[in-house]
């Protein structure tokens, strides 16, 4: 196995790591952040800062790790040709996407949320939906790009 297949298998690993994790927090974390609350959100910032799952969890599995794998496997991928190049390429364009639309939105939202001062304001509400649909923007694209992922990975050699 030479170092750029090596780099592929880190990428799925990683990809299938952190869609596994994405759906745990959607399911089990989200649910005790953001309580329903007739036709809103009412946010609990105490258990937001308790869990802090982005520095307690996803800061070393996607922040830095996927991240890195992501460009490295994207500069790999480049240096391919074929299906391989398609498949490898459009998995590391598509979580290269999710990675952006995490630092320049998802992150920072998350930030605000955990300092919010009214709870339970229509505001609130509207950062909460729309951090909610980001999130399963954000799972769709781990996922899609994990597919292309191991589709390049069954093309190699």
């Amino acid at each position: 196995m030479n170092v750029s297949e090596m780099l592929l298998w880190a990428f799925v690993l990683n990809l299938g790591i952190a869609f596994g994790a994405g759906l745990y927090e959607t399911k089990i974390i989200l649910p005790q952040w953001f309580k329903k609350s007739g036709s809103g959100y009412v946010l609990d910032t105490l258990s937001m800062r308790e869990t802090d799952t982005g520095r307690k969890f996803w800061g070393f599995v996607t922040t830095m790790p996927l991240t890195l794998l992501t460009v490295i496997n994207l500069v790999f991928a480049w240096q391919t040709s074929g299906n391989l190049y398609n498949w490898w390429l459009s998995a590391g364009l598509i979580t290269l996407t999710e990675r952006l639309g995490t630092f320049g939105c998802f992150i920072p939202t998350a930030i605000k949320l955990m300092k919010e001062e009214d709870i339970s304001s229509k505001e609130t509400t509207t950062r909460i939906r729309t951090w909610i649909l980001g999130n399963y923007i954000r799972m769709a694209l781990n996922f899609i790009g994990w597919i292309a992922a191991l589709k390049a990975l069954t093309l190699y050699n």
